[in-house]
């Protein structure tokens, strides 16, 4: 794992992005009862305003998601952090990610695992992220561009799948990609606008654990083995890499 050695944006309004991200873990993903140690050392160490253009910057550390290109968001670090605690890492896992978003979660990742495949369906974010990820010295994180539903072969089987986008079941690729005794976390719901945070666990060829981890709001997982197009919502929460 490569750690960040530049890109940092300077300190903002008198306090250091640094103070914000150890207010932001303490206050907003500690208290609320993260406890990984290991998800907790990376989200100390990967500096979320630079995921960010710069204008955004002053809302990295909000306990809120943010707007991104192509109507997506970079997740509420609260949301990253429990999903990654989720995954049950070990360190030097292989991890599947769909949906790289802006990249922040990917590199949250890189931070923990051995190797970092990440599919985004939307072309312009996969070479921002990708760039950004580079720049920032993450060269055991690769981005692809591409239908997340169908996963990523290539690196298969993975340790650990992580989803950052809402679809109505989990794809059968993705379940197929998964080693036995793998887990992957995802929002799944009926609903495009409202899901229930899952992590299925492979116990066997066609054996799988199913936890109910709460209720979350994500951007819907278009691909082939999700949902075909955006249906429109009245109110909906965005939420995504």
């Amino acid at each position: 794992m490569t750690s960040p050695a530049s890109g940092i944006p300077p300190p903002l309004n008198g306090r250091s992005f640094a103070v914000l991200r150890e207010l932001m873990v303490e206050r907003q993903i500690v208290a609320r009862g993260v406890h990984d140690p290991r998800v907790l050392a990376a989200m100390r160490k990967v500096p979320r305003e630079a995921f960010l253009p710069e204008p955004m910057r002053d809302l990295a550390y909000e306990d809120a998601p943010v707007p991104i290109a192509g109507e997506q968001t970079m997740s509420q670090p609260y949301i990253v952090a429990l999903m990654m605690e989720a995954l049950l890492l070990q360190g030097g896992d292989n991890v599947l990610e769909i949906g790289t978003g802006s990249g922040y979660a990917a590199a949250v990742l890189g931070e923990i695992a051995g190797h970092v495949a990440t599919v985004e369906r939307i072309a312009t974010l996969a070479d921002t992220a990708a760039a950004k990820l580079a720049e920032l010295g993450y060269v055991d994180v690769h981005v692809h561009q591409g239908d997340g539903t169908r996963g990523w072969p290539p690196d298969a089987p993975y340790d650990a799948i992580v989803v950052a986008a809402g679809g109505p079941q989990v794809p059968d690729s993705l379940k197929a990609q998964l080693k036995i005794g793998g887990r992957l976390v995802m929002p799944v719901g009926a609903d495009q606008h409202a899901q229930q945070l899952v992590r299925l666990t492979r116990l066997g060829e066609a054996d799988f654990k199913r936890d109910h981890l709460g209720d979350v709001r994500f951007v819907p997982l278009l691909g082939a083995e999700g949902w075909q197009r955006v249906e429109p919502a009245d109110k909906t929460a965005r939420d995504n890499g």
